[in-house]
């Protein structure tokens, strides 16, 4: 009886799953109510897997008592009591005890005498002019400052938090003996800012103490520093960090904004670790990264760096506009999904409110969750499963009840509109998710992140001449792509495999005037094995030491190219993709490796009016859905096996009789529906 995360995929006593889960923040609701919400979701909405934070202002409110765990202060503080009951209720957990959580609780969750106003011993989080962070909610709007994770003091109280969160509540609780199968650390980054700029944090003490740490373990001595950089440093000490863009017109010049953005991707992944380990959960432990703004994309790439985070497990989160109408939104999503394995661990499926009128219908959240399945995501987490309606003040001052405003079970506890639509979807994947998920994306090539230009590029911003990029280009290939109708692999060329590099036709690498030396011999062998490197800028000249290497110049030659114009003809040619021949859609394809099956995932833009023909290696698919609507299809055979098609779209009023169609097999609604077949049973939901 086992649970581990294999490559981003959740593998349950040796079973592969796709992550198919709901959230229900007990902390907001009455316990009287916790086992009927729970049933709900596991029965209206087929959910197996519950998520849910431990908040800490909630369970120690005040510092000088101990966490309460077991309701003895308050009903809604038994935590111990809500894991058990999800237990009786043959249902798992992912728990998730911060200590930080957002989750729309004042002060993210933190308790209000962990704030550096309130005791001047803790250490703010500082930005790149000397500011403290500040976390503004509903009921301090001016924001309060937010504890250096580093700092010794604020380090003490998060271990000691952390510590007794897996000794009283964890401990006893987790797979094989109890319902507790992952632990999710931190939120979305560190305190929701994985995506912010790296000049917003941390130019504390205690985060600069870590940066010049970093920098001895990075160059060893301080001569070797002073050579890469061209600079005379005294000590360790004097080496200060950028804090502004003064410009880079040489390689050395540049190697301090590198610096920092490698500091980042050390830091949060040290964070991490510490935190995982103040816990010391025997599950796994995964964190919920959010995805890129489209202007900080560089400053996300050079900080999100998931191969060091050694048995941390990556997911992420989508709280970032509606894909079906903003091409930017969906660039970040696919990226996010794309970066490395894991499930999407938030999918907004209840706020309207808060975020955009369009969620008040499931299409929307629907549409995003397909995409993200499509782009590699493996699970989903609908956020909340259930509305709430009862928690104490000092949770929450800024809403007002019920939380979220619209879920698939409302905060009466009935079911909505929304749950039929989880629950054919969740039907679905536990069908077929073992057998999508050994089905691997049908790609048209790839892209290679290089994290020390992303460092360089956040802070020189676009258009900068001689500077090198990787978010635009990456943006750009995306773009490129997207339109030719190819889906891609994004890899990290410096811990990328040669095995996993030959799997793909062609590689875009940006361009600049360094790159480590075993990442040109990489690419020098791939392409003399018959692989096409095209370079989105200048052939480097220097390994990652600014030594003089030229082995990837000298192996492409002539053929360096650019990766600025148009996809490769013959990548086009040799791609067996899913294309969209007719409609405004998407179109995903992933295919088995020994077996003739594929899935092929389509996303119908807000936009689109009448159907979508897609044409697929087998033949063409058309496909009447929704306006902002989309559908998962299994292909056997090559021929139409379960699928999942949305007909309605009440936030867009649309409404058709969903239809399905390819060669001489169709499948219609007779009215205005939403049209699944799963196991080979048709359903209609109204």
């Amino acid at each position: 009886m086992t649970i581990e995360v294999r490559d981003g995929v959740t593998v349950i006593d040796g079973r592969p799953q796709v992550l198919v889960t709901a959230d229900y923040p007990y902390y907001r609701d009455d316990p009287a109510v916790w086992a009927d919400r729970l049933r709900a979701m596991r029965d209206e909405l087929g959910i197996e897997v519950i998520t849910s934070y431990i908040p800490w202002r909630h369970h120690q409110p005040e510092p000088d008592s101990a966490p309460d765990f077991t309701g003895r202060t308050h009903a809604s503080r038994d935590v111990v009591g809500f894991i058990e009951l999800c237990h009786r209720l043959g249902l798992k957990l992912v728990a998730k005890p911060g200590p930080f959580i957002h989750a729309e609780v004042t002060y993210g969750g933190l308790p209000d005498w962990v704030c550096p106003s309130s005791d001047p011993s803790i250490e703010p989080l500082l930005d790149a002019d000397g500011a403290a962070s500040l976390w503004s909610d509903g009921a301090n709007r001016a924001g309060r400052p937010l504890p250096a994770p580093f700092g010794p003091v604020f380090s003490a109280k998060v271990t000691e938090w952390l510590s007794a969160v897996g000794k009283l509540v964890l401990d006893g609780t987790t797979h094989p003996d109890g319902p507790v199968i992952l632990m999710q650390i931190a939120n979305e980054g560190i305190y929701t800012n994985g995506a912010r700029a790296l000049s917003a944090y941390d130019y504390s003490a205690s985060g600069l103490s870590f940066f010049r740490d970093r920098l001895r373990a990075w160059y060893g001595t301080l001569d070797e520093y002073d050579r890469v950089h061209a600079t005379t440093s005294g000590s360790w000490d004097e080496i200060e960090p950028p804090r502004s863009w003064t410009g880079a017109d040489s390689p050395e010049r540049m190697r301090a904004y590198a610096d920092w953005g490698r500091f980042h991707a050390d830091y949060t992944a040290e964070v991490y670790r510490r935190w995982a380990d103040a816990v010391g959960c025997s599950v796994p432990t995964v964190v919920n990264l959010n995805p890129p703004t489209v202007e900080e994309l560089d400053d996300w790439l050079a900080r999100v760096r998931p191969e060091t985070w050694r048995d941390i497990a990556y997911g992420f989160t989508n709280w970032m506009g509606v894909v079906s109408t903003d091409p930017d939104s969906q660039a970040r999503y696919v990226i996010a999904a794309k970066r490395a394995p894991g499930p999407n661990l938030e999918e907004n499926w209840g706020f309207s409110v808060l975020y955009d009128q369009a969620y008040s219908d499931a299409t929307t959240s629907y549409h995003q969750t397909l995409l993200a399945l499509a782009a590699g995501a493996t699970g989903f987490n609908v956020y909340t499963g259930a509305g709430t309606s009862g928690w104490l003040p000092d949770l929450d001052t800024a809403h007002t009840p019920p939380y979220p405003d619209c879920a698939p079970i409302s905060a009466d506890g009935s079911a909505t509109e929304k749950a039929p639509v989880v629950r054919v979807l969740a039907d679905f994947l536990a069908l077929h998710g073992e057998e999508f998920l050994e089905c691997g994306p049908v790609t048209g090539g790839a892209f290679g992140l290089y994290a020390p230009y992303a460092g360089i590029a956040a802070w020189a911003g676009p258009g900068q001449d001689g500077i090198p990029r990787c978010g635009g280009a990456l943006r750009d290939f995306h773009d490129r792509m997207r339109e030719a109708g190819l889906d891609y692999a994004l890899l990290d060329l410096e811990t990328v495999t040669a095995e996993r590099l030959a799997a793909h036709a062609s590689v875009t690498v940006p361009g600049g005037p360094f790159l480590h030396r075993h990442v040109q011999d990489l690419l020098a062998g791939y392409a003399a094995s018959g692989g096409r490197v095209v370079l989105d800028g200048p052939a480097p000249h220097l390994d990652e030491d600014l030594r003089p290497y030229t082995v990837l110049a000298d192996a492409l030659g002539s053929a360096v190219g650019t990766g600025s114009g148009p996809v490769p003809g013959d990548v086009l040619e040799d791609a067996p993709v899913a294309r969209v021949v007719s409609g405004h859609a998407d179109a995903f394809l992933r295919a088995h490796p020994s077996r003739d099956v594929q899935y092929l995932t389509v996303l119908v833009q807000s936009d689109n009016d009448g159907p979508v023909r897609v044409e697929t290696p087998h033949g063409v698919v058309e496909l009447l859905s929704a306006q902002g609507g989309a559908a998962v299809v299994r292909l056997a055979g090559g021929a139409l096996d379960d699928f999942v098609v949305k007909g309605l779209n009440g936030f867009l009023d649309s409404a058709v009789p969903a239809r399905i169609a390819m060669s001489d097999a169709e499948s219609q609604a007779d009215r205005p529906a939403d049209l699944a077949r799963v196991g080979g049973t048709l359903r209609l939901l109204f």
